[in-house]
Order: structure tokens, then C-alpha cells, then sequence
């Protein structure tokens, strides 16, 4: 029977964090998406890879208050302040969806010092496409 291997730290581990450390980025794109329920904030770099991301949901906000501004508000600056450190000085930003989070996610990033190059409502609107669901009865 074979011997077990001694257990040591496992090189993936080991290789993200010291690549996450060690990539500098000076620009960035923050998409913003925004339904009534929550709302997702995510910052890539120019070429779509993923750096830090952050929704209402993940900051501890559970049920009709995720969709607040407030809401949108913390998950915004939660997500800033990973790229800050990294040394993220600009930005685009893409807005999605009808949500409340919308403005109130925008005012955070604009507090947070990052220059804003452009500003893009990137909303999917249809040119009559599916036909919508029926009216509400209450």
C-alpha cells in the first residue's frame, strides 16, 4: 500500500494570490448591473478579465432591501476599494437595467477618486422582439 503524501499547500492556491498581487491596473471597466431585485457591480480590466466584483447580496443585505440604493451604494464601494489598491486610477463605466441601484451605484464610484472617462447606458432594448407577458390583475 502506498504511503500518503505529505499535505503542503496546493501550488493553485499559491499562484492566484501571487498574481493577483502583482497585476497593476491603471484602467478599468465597471459594469453596473441593476434589476429591481439587486444589484451587481463588477470592475474588469480593458480586456474583459475580472478583478473584483460585488453585488448587494454578497455586503449582507437579504430580501426587498437589496434592491434599495442603499444597497447598490456598499456593494459599489466594496468593489472600488479592492481596485483602488491596486492602483486602478480611471475607468469606463456600464450601466445595465432598470434598478433603483443605478444612480445611487454611480454616486459611489464618483466619490471613490477614480476618474470616469465615459459614462454608457448599455441597457438591452428590444426592436419588438418576444412578445411580453400578459398585464397584472390586483
Amino acid at each position: 500500500m502506498a504511503k500518503p503524501l505529505p499535505k503542503m499547500g496546493s501550488r493553485r492556491n499559491g499562484r492566484i494570490s501571487s498574481r493577483k498581487n502583482a497585476r497593476k491596473v491603471p484602467k478599468g471597466v465597471i459594469h453596473i448591473q441593476a434589476s429591481f431585485n439587486n444589484t451587481i457591480v463588477t470592475i474588469t480590466d480593458v480586456r474583459g478579465r475580472v478583478i473584483s466584483w460585488s453585488s448587494a447580496g454578497t455586503c449582507g443585505f437579504r430580501g426587498t432591501r437589496r434592491g434599495t440604493p442603499f444597497a447598490a451604494q456598499t456593494a459599489a464601494g466594496n468593489a472600488i476599494r479592492t481596485v483602488v489598491d491596486q492602483g486602478m486610477q480611471r475607468a469606463e463605466v456600464m450601466i445595465k437595467g432598470p434598478g433603483l441601484g443605478r444612480d445611487a451605484a454611480l454616486r459611489a464610484i464618483r466619490r471613490s477618486g477614480i476618474l470616469l472617462s465615459f459614462v454608457r447606458d448599455v441597457t438591452p432594448m428590444p426592436h419588438n422582439g418576444c412578445r411580453p407577458p400578459k398585464k397584472r390583475r390586483v
